[in-house]
């Protein structure tokens, strides 16, 4: 099979290689799929740098968890049926040395989640990693059925999913963008009030709209929002955080603590199995009824595949990178 690959850690350039490798067979409860798009992640591109000092986990490596494409052929225990079937595949390389970045990936049967046939093969290559973790950030502590939920980032791949899902599940979404700019980009079908953060009190935008304060926070830069986030938590509330700029992130913890605010940290690789199946199985509901939508930017050929990692790893402009695989 046609794949990508690195045996040591570094610059994409430098370490990425695009050729023939042998064609992966699938053991028992395992599906082999013959990927048509990969997606690319950050998460992806760190591990190839060897980001917080994390070294090689396999002597080889086949990028990307993410993908679509068909289940061409099973493993023992799994229902033959399976062949023929479009799926979108998550986790391909979380744990596991060969990703979705080669013409053939194999995965456990319940990480090649059926593809509904309307939906198209880039929303299904979008889904794993930022859907998942998006559906994490807001469900992880209970329904938001009436909740007010507040997504900073809501233009970011994680961000956007976050408040598509809260608002298909009947939460009022409060979003934030970086810039006043943005804020024409935000779909006011999914969010209620936006807010730019280059305004001059943010938290005062935000309480105009939520007097009692927010039930949910999806958080994107916690180094950066700490402060915002106290300012407008409701009693109770959760910040849910998946990432921050600050390796060692200062919070102001006795005005949280006496609020109650529960700080939930997020990493997508290690979330319990049961709540990546529920993900999955609740993104596919909601992308099958029209509730998800993701911007697509930039696809590259799987030739191209360092172009595609240097592309993410400069931020990624907006839209989801992809990788085309013949």
């Amino acid at each position: 099979m046609l794949a990508a690959w690195y045996d040591d850690q570094g610059p994409a350039a430098d370490v990425l290689h695009v050729g023939e490798l042998p064609d992966p067979l699938p053991g028992p409860g395992e599906v082999r799929v013959r990927v048509t798009v990969s997606g690319v992640n950050p998460g992806d591109t760190k591990k190839r740098r060897g980001w917080l000092g994390s070294s090689m986990p396999h002597p080889r490596v086949i990028p990307h968890s993410d993908a679509a494409g068909v289940v061409d052929a099973v493993g023992p225990g799994v229902d033959a049926r399976r062949v023929g079937q479009r799926v979108w595949v998550y986790g391909a390389q979380s744990y596991r040395p060969f990703g979705t970045a080669a013409q053939y990936t194999v995965v456990p049967d319940h990480q090649a989640v059926p593809l509904p046939g309307h939906l198209g093969d880039e929303l299904g290559a979008s889904l794993g990693i930022p859907g998942i973790t998006a559906h994490r950030t807001v469900f992880a502590d209970g329904p938001v059925d009436g909740r007010l939920v507040l997504v900073h980032g809501v233009l970011g791949g994680v961000g956007s999913l976050a408040a598509q899902l809260a608002h298909w599940a009947g939460a009022t979404v409060i979003a934030t963008v970086r810039r006043t700019a943005d804020l024409d980009h935000v779909d006011p079908a999914v969010v209620s009030h936006a807010v730019a953060l280059d305004t001059g009190d943010p938290a005062a935008a935000i309480r105009s709209y939520a007097a009692r304060g927010v039930d949910r926070i999806i958080e994107v830069a916690l180094s950066d929002n700490a402060d915002l986030d106290n300012a407008v938590a409701a009693d109770e509330a959760v910040i849910a955080a998946y990432a921050t700029r600050t390796d060692r992130t200062e919070i102001p913890f006795w005005p949280l603590l006496f609020n109650n605010v529960t700080l939930r940290l997020l990493g997508s690789d290690d979330f319990p199995a049961e709540a990546r199946r529920q993900a999955a199985r609740d993104l596919t509901s909601a992308a099958a009824v029209g509730a998800l939508t993701v911007a697509v930017g930039d696809r590259y050929p799987l030739d191209e595949i360092a172009k595609a990692h240097d592309h993410v790893d400069a931020g990624g402009g907006r839209g989801r990178v992809l990788v085309t695989v013949p």
